[in-house]
């Protein structure tokens, strides 16, 4: 395995991932807010699940996305 080339690779993906994801939590707040689903003072649970069919079964993140105050504790 060239360790080099996976590493770029996987770097690429966890971007593409991250700016995609990014994207569409704003688009959904956005959204929450015109349609006043969400009120703006929310704490936000989040999740996120990576799997790698026949190599990675799953792989859950999961956090919370204050949209007013302060953030979330830090993970442990």
């Amino acid at each position: 395995m060239n360790d080099e080339l996976f590493n770029l690779e996987l770097r690429k993906f966890l971007k593409r991932f991250g700016v995609t994801a990014q994207r569409a939590i704003e688009q959904a707040v956005q959204s929450g807010l015109a349609s006043r689903k969400l009120d703006g003072t929310e704490r936000l649970p989040v999740r996120a699940t990576l799997e790698i069919p026949g190599v990675l079964a799953q792989v859950t993140v999961e956090g919370e996305i204050a949209l007013e105050g302060e953030g979330p504790p830090p993970a442990t």
